[in-house]
């Protein structure tokens, strides 16, 4: 199917991407170029760039912006190293981020928040602050559905799938952007690396970025930073009493890129 994906495959591929507009009730009027016809390739489609004008960052200073269009899948407190994932289902921050210690340390009793992207929705990443990035992370594993119904059945649903883990320094401290893989997901692509998923081998790899310099990645709020080529999910995490969540999010809670997320709590 990734190969698929990516190819150039003419009337097979309009008659797909026509076929996936009716099936998911894609609505092409967002789009910049509205036309299915348009993208040669299903890729091309799916990461499709809609018109700024539809997505203004309505997070001002102090507020974190919502980096996706979805849905909230849950949110909230992690308990110790815990993170809800449903009724009865919760993973640990250190598997979710592939296995370091010291990484999962940072986000002990912090917040979280996770965001289902469904088929229809926009599928680029875009920075909820500020923030400069300190170390990406691939973790290879499965490629389960990461839908509602799968997230309420499956153990660790989020922790097993392959996925990318980037994470930032920003205003308030670090914060953990997990990029999470599903189903014949073709791959993962961030601003600074390209396509980052699937490298060889099923070992996990790490790359580690500068603070300052003319190598550092600094990504301003709002800014695309990844894109998913067919899925799926992104996990943040966040330091203990960081942030405060809007009051009116909750599971299930529709989320347009660009509106406020939460407040930046005040040093203590």
């Amino acid at each position: 199917m990734g190969k698929f994906a990516k190819a150039e495959a003419g009337w097979a591929t309009q008659a797909f991407i026509r076929w996936f507009i009716k099936r998911y009730n894609i609505n092409m009027s967002e789009a910049i170029h509205e036309d299915p016809s348009h993208y040669k390739t299903f890729n091309a489609f799916f990461t499709r760039h809609l018109k700024p004008e539809l997505r203004p960052l309505a997070a001002t200073e102090g507020q974190l912006a919502h980096p996706v269009d979805g849905a909230i899948s849950q949110l909230g407190a992690i308990d110790d190293d815990r993170i809800i994932q449903a009724k009865q289902h919760d993973y640990s921050v250190e598997a979710l981020l592939g296995g370091d210690q010291q990484d999962a340390k940072l986000f002990h009793n912090g917040q979280f928040a996770t965001i289902y992207l469904a088929p229809r929705d926009y599928h680029r990443i875009h920075m909820p602050c500020d923030g400069v990035l300190r170390k990406m992370t691939y973790v290879p594993g499965d490629l389960f559905s990461v839908n509602p119904l799968t997230a309420n059945n499956v153990p660790g649903l989020f922790a097993r799938n392959e996925r990318v883990v980037a994470i930032f320094d920003g205003e308030f401290g670090p914060f953990a952007m997990v990029l999470v893989g599903a189903t014949i997901v073709a791959s993962i692509a961030t601003r600074w690396a390209g396509v980052v998923t699937p490298p060889s081998g099923p070992k996990v790899h790490s790359w580690h970025y500068p603070a300052q310099g003319d190598d550092a990645v600094r990504l301003q709020k709002g800014e695309e930073m990844g894109l998913f080529q067919l899925g799926s999910t992104v996990v943040m995490c966040f330091p203990q009493d960081s942030i405060r969540f809007a009051d009116d999010l909750q599971p299930e809670a529709v989320t347009r890129m660009g509106q406020v997320m939460a407040s930046i709590n005040p040093p203590a």
